[in-house]
């Protein structure tokens, strides 16, 4: 009988620094600067928790944004509440491998030592090398977010704890046509963020930051990850990026309409819009019909370029 379980990766304070010490004492935890016991004040939904303590992040960081505060309290809340006995931990120790452990209790608050807001973890003898991961989960275990969900892999990292090799292609999109297609392009995120600036949409917008590190890339929400959360250059929009690699149908626009109503609901300042962008390879008639009569969402396709140059 298999075992449902979901797999985080969690930084043990800012860049891992007390990665040893809760290997030492079996539990990892965080801060983001809440400093009571949140013991009663766990709700079951994750919208009603960040009702409660945005207002409260806001106020003891003035200086911060409705997206920071989201995002802080959202990490918050899934170490605390969303993560369960029996789910897995991935844990950088700061030298290309990765502690990694099984949860074993609730939440609980230890205010004398750091990262006050834990829960216990048995952490397993062997870690897990940075170069094991198959390039699509390198990704998305390297996301500067304090904790970041790698639940969709798995599969995969369930093969390597248990001292096997995963199939080479790891096809996690189920709006995905041609597997093939998607195994070619499956950087396709990464090259984009890291050429955001010289796209024309990087002359509108930049994707958001909070204290020089990007943060809009896999922007959680409570209906999934954002691909790319960016604001334009006069503040005055947030721009919600969802990338399809292959061809895209029209279930896309329901999906990144979700996405735009959490964005208008709990991220938006007073004076802010939202509007949203559908990147993919190419599109079909279903979703040229869904566009035509949906407001503030365009379409851009991109294009893949391989070529071989002969050495002199």
């Amino acid at each position: 009988m298999s075992v449902h379980r979901r797999y985080y990766r969690i930084f043990a304070g800012a860049k891992s620094r007390y990665a040893e010490l809760c290997q030492q004492q079996g539990f990892i935890g965080g801060d983001w600067g809440i400093n009571q016991d949140l013991s009663r004040q766990l709700p079951d939904e994750w919208r009603d928790f960040n009702t409660l303590f945005v207002p409260q992040f806001l106020a003891a960081n003035p200086d911060k944004s409705r997206i920071a505060a989201g995002l802080a309290c959202g990490m918050l809340y899934t170490l605390c509440k969303e993560i369960q006995p029996h789910d897995r931990v991935l844990c950088p120790d700061g030298n290309g491998h990765y502690y990694v452990g099984e949860v074993i209790a609730d939440y609980s608050y230890q205010p004398d030592g750091p990262l006050p807001h834990r829960r216990k973890v048995n952490w397993f003898p062997a870690r897990l090398s940075k170069e094991e991961l198959s390039q699509p989960l390198k990704n998305s275990a390297g996301s500067i977010a304090t904790v970041c969900n790698l639940s969709k892999y798995a599969q995969e990292l369930d093969a390597l704890l248990a001292g096997q090799q995963p199939p080479t292609l790891i096809h996690t999109d189920s709006a995905v046509e041609d597997p093939s297609v998607f195994a070619l392009e499956k950087h396709l995120e990464d090259f984009l963020v890291a050429n955001w600036a010289a796209t024309d949409l990087g002359k509108m917008f930049d994707i958001y930051s909070e204290e020089g590190e990007l943060v809009g890339q896999q922007y959680p929400s409570d209906t999934g990850p954002i691909d790319i959360l960016a604001v334009s250059k006069d503040k005055t929009q947030l721009l919600v990026v969802e990338l399809k690699r292959g061809r895209a149908s029209d279930v896309v626009v329901g999906q990144i309409q979700r996405y735009m109503g959490y964005v208008k609901d709990e991220l938006c300042e007073a004076d802010q819009t939202v509007h949203g962008v559908i990147i993919a390879l190419e599109d079909d008639l279903k979703l040229r019909r869904a566009l035509s009569v949906t407001q503030h969402i365009a379409f851009y396709r991109y294009q893949v370029s391989f070529k071989l140059l002969k050495g002199e």
